[in-house]
């Protein structure tokens, strides 16, 4: 019997195969894992022609209607988590591709935050550097307190949320804006109000976003809204590059008028070499790593093993575009 082609997409630490038990699919299933991404939107689709199972890792590759034209033989396109803006849900099922999902975490993304957070104020990236390379110099910085400052909250939902409690615990004052909230809202949060993005930006010491990315979001924190922040604050990214002007955010770092950032998502990914961002002292970033954890991934890709195992049943489960 012909096995189903199915591949793994942008499995960069090889851990798909040990996150999940995928013997279960062996007998009816070749599985071929791709550790680098592929930029090149013709170089890969002819990499996927074959497959008529594809398992994509988050928004780290893009499906549109030109990509699923030069698929005929994807039947199914599972993506980790529920949601997934680089996956057009409509242009799938014209093409006749099923298209599931997988459960997922809310907390890692909100550790990541804060550890970010933490690590631009008491500047651990350079100290640990330092440490390691014996430098001469004991001690590089004096570092700031979180305790007694402003935490600034742009989004306060389920990540944005588990962000002020972070924040409480290290005897901050949160704050939370987001379009629809209301003072109510904040109040049964036990977190300040603040009744405009300008009004938050102005008082928060840092300031952490919690936006899903739309053409409303896009680009929220540009050029004016760094300028309305205090100079030694800290913005920190964790949700969608494009939430912030990245052009804007770099002059803003270079020219002193910023504390530092701490950036685990961009406008592009994975982030070129030579870019900018990549040569600020006064930024810590990681490359998007905010649901990247062993816990996360044996959910991921536990349910995607179901979902190929339901959908040759006939029996799919977690249908996006039913």
């Amino acid at each position: 019997m012909t096995k189903t082609n199915c591949a793994i997409l942008d499995d960069y630490q090889d851990a798909a195969r040990t996150a999940a038990d995928w013997s279960k699919l062996e007998e009816d299933v070749g599985i071929e894992r791709f550790a680098d991404h592929i930029a090149d939107r013709a170089t890969l689709a002819e990499r996927l022609a074959k497959f008529e199972v594809i398992v994509a890792m988050r928004e780290r590759t893009a499906f549109d209607d030109d990509l699923f034209s030069r698929l005929p033989n994807l039947k199914l396109l599972i993506t980790t988590g529920m949601v997934n803006a680089s996956i057009d849900l409509d242009a799938a099922k014209r093409h006749g591709v099923m298209v599931c999902g997988t459960r997922g975490s809310v907390g890692p993304a909100a550790e990541l935050a804060f550890g970010l957070l933490l690590s631009v104020m008491r500047n651990i990236p350079a100290e640990n550097a330092n440490f390691h390379a014996g430098g001469g110099q004991w001690q590089l910085s004096v570092g700031r307190d979180l305790n007694g400052k402003t935490l600034g909250l742009v989004g306060i939902g389920k990540l944005g949320q588990r962000v002020a409690r972070y924040g409480q615990a290290f005897g901050m004052d949160v704050v939370g804006w987001s379009k629809n909230v209301t003072p109510e809202r904040c109040e049964a949060l036990g977190i300040g109000y603040a009744a405009t993005l300008d009004e938050l930006l102005g008082q928060s010491d840092a300031v952490s976003l919690h936006l899903t990315l739309n053409a409303e979001t896009r680009g929220i924190i540009g050029e004016r809204e760094l300028a309305a922040m205090k100079r030694d604050a800290v913005i920190v990214n964790t949700s969608r590059g494009p939430l912030i002007d990245e052009g804007a955010l770099a002059a803003a770092l270079r020219e002193g008028r910023l504390g530092g950032a701490g950036l685990d998502t961009f406008d592009q990914e994975p982030l070129p070499a030579g870019h900018t961002l990549r040569g600020m002292a006064n930024v810590v970033a990681t490359p998007h790593l905010g649901y990247v954890t062993a816990e996360t991934y044996a959910i991921y890709y536990g349910d995607a093993v179901e979902d190929i195992a339901a959908w040759l049943a006939g029996s799919p489960v977690r249908v996006l575009n039913a």
